[in-house]
């Protein structure tokens, strides 16, 4: 068979399979450390709009969502033979392949190429369960798995990108279930809910250490955490916008600006910003040496430019966007000592959350009473205080208050600092029309 014939039939293949079978997202993860490549010991997934959340252990690093109709839990009590599909796929080295058998028998398996010849076989008695097998493939691009019990058979493609330098495919038993954490790992993702549009929370573990980040994919997408933390944004140390230079720092997985933004025409306190394709801020009593030192306060709708989608832009510099509640809870999972990302801690409203994480954001300096933090990861929170929505300024050196991109009617989601507390506070009542600082976030 000449080479053209052959990728016509892998092109025509892989077009029946993509007909046939319910569209799938890959998600693959790795974390790195300014440069150097960190070993994760597991990775959680969250699904924040439907509820649900999965766990992936060392060395799976891939999540194969089903988002046409969700993925199904296992029915145990089928009388049919089942393979899944492996994960990862495609392989980079070695891949898990996982059947449900539903009685005591002999079991054959198949492994062939894209010209129909059969790779390996083998034959094992298997009883009733959920079976892993670690299959390692040779210099292929495109494998079929079949497996056949009593008359039954099912089977599936397994893809390669990075070729085995041996030349040789294998397949090795692991398990049944309760044997092998990777099988736990599988049912779990057998029932993770998700749907396009979905907003994923991604927290990778390594040791003691703990990144996040979040997204609401809709292609198959590598995500790399960041575990370097309290040091200039690797490759973005400055950025420069609107006539200012701000300094980066990065907290984990997160790339925030050190300093407030500021920028924009001051205008007086008693008015109100207007859509007039101007930038306008307020500077604390009127006086630009206040916006020089904390930042231009700025009404929802200014800040937003006049959208409402959850993390646009608004007035940050390009690359960068407005935080959503969601990522600053983030933020504030990663700077706790004792409640980390994702912990339900960060889900309340109106009153103080956390341990310390007030503290570890607040500068080391200028706030009331001694109330000073640690600014134990570099954010450098400032009390920059606030302008009321009927003009008035207050709480300058006692609180600082920041936006985030998260509006409902005509009130906004905000988080801030007290000079007192060591916890940080969300809020659902930041009228649009009130006057609060503003932390950009680089676009991931």
């Amino acid at each position: 068979m000449s080479k053209k014939l052959i990728l016509i039939a892998f092109l025509a293949i892989l077009g029946l399979g993509l007909y046939s079978q319910r569209p799938t997202l890959e998600l693959t993860f790795t974390a790195d450390n300014i440069g150097t490549y960190v070993q994760m010991d597991s990775i959680k997934i969250m699904n924040l709009t439907q509820g649900g959340d999965t766990m992936l252990y060392y060395p799976d690093n891939v999540l194969a969502l089903n988002y046409q109709l969700g993925i199904s839990e296992i029915n145990l009590e089928t009388r049919n033979l089942r393979v899944f599909q492996n994960y990862p796929n495609p392989v980079a080295g070695h891949t898990t392949i996982s059947m449900y058998v539903p009685e005591n028998d002999k079991v054959s398996m198949i492994m062939t190429d894209i010209l129909g010849r059969v790779i390996l076989k083998q034959e094992r008695v298997l009883e009733k369960g959920l079976h892993s097998f670690r299959y390692t493939p040779g210099r292929g691009n495109l494998y079929f798995f079949t497996a056949q019990w009593r008359g039954n058979s099912s089977s599936i493609k397994i893809l390669q990108t990075v070729f085995n330098s041996s030349g040789t495919s294998s397949l090795e038993y692991i398990g049944i279930e309760g044997s092998s954490p990777q099988l736990k790992a599988l049912k779990d993702v057998q029932i993770f809910p998700f749907s396009i549009g979905d907003v994923l929370l991604f927290i990778g573990y390594a040791g003691a250490l703990e990144s996040g980040t979040l997204d609401s994919p809709v292609t198959s997408e590598t995500y790399t955490f960041q575990f370097a933390t309290n040091i200039p944004c690797p490759g973005t140390p400055t950025v420069s916008y609107e006539g200012q230079v701000y300094n980066t720092i990065q907290i984990f997985s997160q790339c925030w600006l050190k300093e407030n933004l500021n920028v924009g025409g001051m205008m007086p306190g008693e008015q109100w910003m207007q859509d007039n394709g101007r930038i306008e801020k307020y500077c604390y009593y009127d006086e630009p040496d206040s916006c020089a030192k904390y930042g231009g306060l700025y009404q929802w709708w200014e800040v937003m430019q006049y959208t409402t989608q959850p993390g646009s832009q608004g007035i940050c510099p390009p690359g960068w966007h407005l935080p959503t509640d969601e990522e600053w809870k983030v933020l504030e999972g990663a700077v706790d000592s004792q409640y980390g990302i994702g912990d339900p801690q960060w889900d309340i409203s109106w009153e103080y959350r956390g341990y310390d994480a007030g503290t570890n954001l607040k500068t080391t300096s200028g706030w009331n009473y001694d109330g000073n933090g640690t600014d134990l990861f570099g954010f450098s929170g400032l009390p920059g205080g606030s302008r009321g929505y009927q003009g008035f300024f207050a709480a300058v050196g006692s609180h600082g208050y920041w936006w985030s991109s998260t509006g409902h009617d005509y009130f906004a989601w905000y988080h801030y600092l007290y000079y007192y507390s060591p916890g940080v506070v969300r809020d659902i009542y930041g009228y649009e029309g009130n006057g609060y600082s503003v932390r950009c976030l680089r676009d991931y």
